[in-house]
């Protein structure tokens, strides 16, 4: 609607500043919806079909998609693969992190180098980092030379040909890239933390664990939060380190679903590699939401850190 000389001027300044923030986010959303939603919607399309990535979409089959990818005993070792690198990332990876944290947080000589260092894999590509790793973890490679050179020769294993092993290397290989990562998101939210809190309950008293205990571990949990639904969401979509290490194998003892989903690619099922990757994402989607909705809700709404 036009503006004329009658409009009064809180009218006509609040509906350009409306077309202002339009005109700018318009960019954003035409990019959005091209490179995200569009997507989104074709992969549900194709989904539907029953199709090898050639010729119209013809044979529509409807749900059966989703429900070969269920009933798909591959399918189903890969989400638990999945699975068990969480979990080893939530017992093992982000304690391992909060306490290096903690340790290089306080007075220590050399903690600046100590930092760089365990930050340095980080920066390092996931195809670098599994590249490097696979030349590693090789048959009488570095790792095996070495454990033999220092009399623990019996200690060699097949790191990567292996079905029992290969899997935690592969989370070993995933801990030492992002490792540091976690470390340097705690240490900065320790370094938050106001030093008067903690002279104060040295002041009354409290020894080294309980100011942790009471004091840090409490202001640091949004900090925690964030670092364990990162850890969760990049377990779920591992994809990289895996398929260049050993791509899913050895007989599919190290696949995850990204790989799972990749190989039906290449074996030119694109419907049902369209239906795992929804059902990838969906896992995913939900996962964030359930998170966001009972994990960091009170951080969003700006709530105190014991929440």
């Amino acid at each position: 609607m036009a503006l004329d000389s009658t409009t009064p001027a809180h009218t006509r300044l609040g509906r350009m500043r409306w077309t202002t923030i339009v005109l700018f986010l318009l960019p954003a959303l035409a990019l959005y919806a091209l490179f995200l939603l569009y997507p989104i919607v074709q992969s549900v399309r194709y989904s539907l079909y029953e199709w090898n990535g050639f010729g119209p979409l013809e044979d529509f089959v409807g749900l059966d998609n989703f429900r070969d990818v269920f009933a798909d005993e591959r399918f189903r070792s890969a989400l638990i693969h999945n699975l068990i690198i969480v979990v080893l990332s939530l017992v093992l990876q982000l304690p391992a992190a909060l306490a290096l944290a903690l340790l290089l947080n306080s007075r220590i000589k050399g903690r600046a180098a100590m930092r760089t260092i365990f930050f340095a894999p980080y920066v390092l590509s996931e195809v670098v980092t599994g590249v490097v790793w696979r030349q590693i973890l090789r048959p009488n490679g570095l790792l095996d030379q070495s454990l033999e050179g220092v009399g623990l020769g019996a200690w060699t294993q097949g790191w990567l040909s292996d079905p029992d092993v290969v899997l935690y290397s592969i989370f070993f290989i995933v801990s030492w890239k992002y490792f540091g990562f976690h470390m340097i998101l705690m240490l900065a939210g320790l370094q938050q933390i106001p030093d008067e809190l903690l002279e104060a309950a040295s002041i009354d008293g409290a020894t080294a664990w309980e100011q942790f205990r009471y004091v840090k571990l409490p202001l640091l949990m949004p900090t925690v939060r964030v670092s364990l639904f990162l850890s969760v969401i990049g377990a779920l979509q591992l994809f990289d380190m895996v398929w260049v290490t050993t791509k899913g194998g050895p007989i599919g003892a190290s696949s995850t679903m990204s790989t799972f989903l990749y190989d039906r690619f290449r074996d030119s099922r694109f419907g049902f590699a369209s239906a795992v990757s929804i059902v990838i994402f969906g896992l995913s989607l939900v996962v964030a939401l359930f998170y966001q909705r009972f994990a960091l809700r009170r951080d969003l709404e700006g709530a105190g850190p014991g929440a």
